[in-house]
């Protein structure tokens, strides 16, 4: 795919992916290794949260199922998300979560 048909959110709130498919690694706290899809990052309540889709192989990047939302909880030299944390709060993840939905409504189909 092409630079120029990567998708772009409707909401100045929200950052997409690079391209479209793109995954990252993360650590959990037992120390395994996950492979995630980057759906984009929300900025809500001054707050940043990324949405990620778990990959495995049954479930490959680009297809969908449920969403993960971290909070982004520290940014590299360049303001680069460089640690995240699991949402606990339910109201909080409902919020940012709708904020999502909002932003990128034009983007994915949502049930």
């Amino acid at each position: 795919m092409a630079a120029e048909d990567v998708r772009v959110g409707s909401a100045p709130n929200f950052c997409p992916p690079v391209e479209e498919g793109m995954t990252v690694q993360l650590q959990d706290e037992q120390g395994d290794e996950l492979e995630l899809e980057f759906l984009g990052l929300v900025i809500h309540g001054g707050r940043r949260y990324g949405f990620f889709f778990p990959l495995d192989e049954d479930a490959p990047a680009l297809s969908s199922g449920e969403v993960v939302l971290l909070e982004v909880t520290e940014l590299d030299e360049d303001d680069q998300p460089a640690a995240f944390e699991l949402v606990d709060d339910e109201a909080i993840a409902a919020e940012a979560y709708e904020a999502f939905r909002e932003a990128t409504r034009d983007l994915y189909r949502f049930e």
